[in-house]
């Protein structure tokens, strides 16, 4: 039985995207798109309902405007995930976000590519990428298609990631790769020499409670 093309398009097989209403779909995405970061930072009820435009159904995210997206409608995103300004997130294939993420500005996904030979380029394919739970993605990171992030990992500021990263673990560079996982001396310093101060922590708890 022939596919149809937005069943090639999700089962990665070469695909062009100028038929059975993409071009249309992608217009409305476009419109919910400048809708959203033309929207005012103080009308928090806009922009919820506008994500719910763009997502397709309700999203417990917090996103920064400007916000990028190809259909909108193939992005999952969990409770609590943070997306920061100018994040950009192509696609055409399925891109599933896990929760209480956390994106650094500037981030690049995406999960359509072409082929290298020149007179094949006309085509696409995709590849879905996943992220898992409790991840932080750096600014400027691009993460290419097809690539899976394991839970609780770090991803350093400007890398490009090409392949999979397993969970618990910090990766950096282009390519992305992994120089260590996360350990007790996570626990015991937040950054370089300083260290995790439960007095501390208990003074800028009180300072957000006197609010």
């Amino acid at each position: 039985m022939t596919m149809t093309m937005r069943e090639r398009i999700m089962q990665g097989k070469l695909f062009t995207d100028e038929c059975e209403g993409l071009p249309e779909e992608r217009l409305e995405a476009k419109k919910r798109m400048k809708a959203f970061n033309d929207s005012a930072p103080d009308n928090l009820e806009e922009r919820v309902a506008l994500m719910k435009g763009i997502f397709g159904k309700e999203v417990k995210a917090w996103i920064e405007p400007p916000f990028y997206f190809c259909y909108g409608r193939h992005i999952t995103v969990g409770d609590g995930t943070y997306i920061n300004m100018n994040c950009n997130f192509i696609d055409d294939g399925q891109i599933e976000i896990g929760s209480r993420v956390m994106f650094g500005a500037a981030v690049t996904i995406a999960t359509v590519g072409h082929p290298v030979k020149p007179d094949m380029r006309g085509y696409m394919y995709t590849d879905p990428v996943k992220i898992g739970d409790n991840c932080w993605i750096g600014a400027n990171v691009v993460i290419c298609p097809g690539v899976t992030i394991g839970e609780n990992s770090v991803i350093g500021a400007g890398s490009v990631v090409v392949k999979d990263i397993p969970a618990n673990s910090v990766a950096v560079g282009n390519p992305c790769r992994v120089v260590r996982e996360i350990g007790e001396k996570d626990s015991v310093y937040y950054y370089k020499d300083r260290k995790i101060d439960p007095e501390d922590l208990q003074e800028e708890r009180a300072l957000r409670d006197a609010e």
